[in-house]
């Protein structure tokens, strides 16, 4: 969609109720501004509908030689036995990129907050810098460690963290801890309508966003061919890693993307977005959504461990990342996670305006 640059910058710079009330179109955006010059952009997803799950023959390219998911584990079981029609009743704003670093750091400038990894006894899961190898034919060995005195201000990547580049090694207690700072700060400014919060997205509306608004039941936004997303998103490339003549091993996309562990959000502009015109979808950071996880599949409405209740004690979460291979990133897959204070320098999340879902 097209807007000429005065019609854009009223858009970004206009009250949040003013355009709930004109009923936005698919892909229109708005910046929030969360002091001290940084901003969010969110982009607005209208109902829809869409295929969630994937197909035998999906399941059998991810696992094959192409895809690189190892064979016969339950991984792909989770994605349910065959597509499903799901409805997304209410038009939403999803974040155009992952939480970046130098967002996430406002937050906690502001609001003082401790991160779970921070926390005294707290540990996030970061790459081992010593690792050489998986040594399949003798011992396994992998290349992330649970590791104290870590955090999303150091994952432990070996070079400097950015603020351009998403914030990872944050638990879902910290990423609900970010919507609601966001949504009291939005609140107290009068720019949040009643009913609305910040948060995760559910596991439908993000699927719905990953999939761009596409009606088919297909492996990535872009379509079923991995060899199609070179220079749309960041997954185990031809890439060395810092300091060493390797790459990943295990299966990979056969191009270099740039970036052997995390790229900048929206580092591939326009051929990054899907038809919603969300970038980093598929690959870069793992995104939590809000539900818990149900091994059976994902679900229309927000699924809770206990409905009566509302808890989540195991998150799921959705996309692929920057180290995994093409197979494990895409639309359908989805993975739950050992606890809500978990962190892994993998993991990130993608911020929603949306209907009140929290507790």
């Amino acid at each position: 969609m097209k807007y000429i640059p005065a019609l854009l910058a009223s858009l970004w710079l206009s009250p949040l109720p003013a355009l709930l009330a004109a009923d936005p179109a698919a892909g229109e955006s708005k910046r929030i501004d969360l002091g001290q010059g940084v901003t969010l952009e969110v982009v607005y997803l209208p109902p829809g509908e869409f295929m969630m799950g994937s197909t035998p023959e999906e399941k059998k390219w991810a696992t094959g030689i192409e895809g690189g998911a190892t064979p016969g584990t339950t991984r792909e079981s989770f994605e349910g036995e065959s597509p499903r029609l799901t409805r997304v009743k209410q038009g939403l704003w999803m974040g155009r990129t992952e939480v970046s670093v130098g967002q996430f750091r406002r937050f906690v400038e502001e609001s003082g907050y401790v991160t779970d990894a921070e926390k005294p006894g707290g540990k996030t899961q970061v790459f081992f810098p010593e690792w050489d190898g998986y040594h399949l034919t003798t011992k396994v060995v992998h290349p992330w460690k649970p590791v104290p005195g870590k955090s999303w201000r150091d994952p432990n990547w070996g070079f400097p963290n950015r603020d351009v580049f998403p914030v990872v090694s944050v638990s879902y207690n910290d990423m609900n801890a970010f919507g609601r700072w966001l949504t009291e700060r939005e609140r107290r400014a009068g720019r949040l309508p009643a009913g609305l919060e910040y948060r995760l997205p559910t596991e439908a509306e993000w699927e719905y966003g990953c999939r761009g608004g596409s009606k088919e039941s297909l492996y990535f936004w872009w379509g079923n061919e991995i060899e199609d997303g070179e220079g749309r998103l960041n997954i185990s490339a031809i890439d060395f890693l810092p300091g060493r003549k390797k790459t990943w091993p295990l299966a990979k996309a056969p191009w270099s993307d740039g970036y052997a562990f995390v790229s900048p959000v929206d580092h591939y502009g326009a051929k990054g977005r899907n038809g919603f015109g969300l970038a980093d979808m598929c690959g870069s950071v793992w995104e939590f959504v809000i539900d818990h996880f149900d091994p059976k599949g994902g679900h229309e409405e927000i699924y809770y461990e206990n409905s009566e209740l509302r808890t989540v004690s195991r998150p799921v979460c959705r996309g692929g990342n920057y180290f995994d291979v093409p197979g494990n990133a895409r639309c359908a897959v989805r993975l739950g996670i050992q606890s809500v204070t978990y962190s892994d320098s993998r993991d990130g999340f993608r911020i929603c305006l949306g209907r009140v879902v929290s507790r």
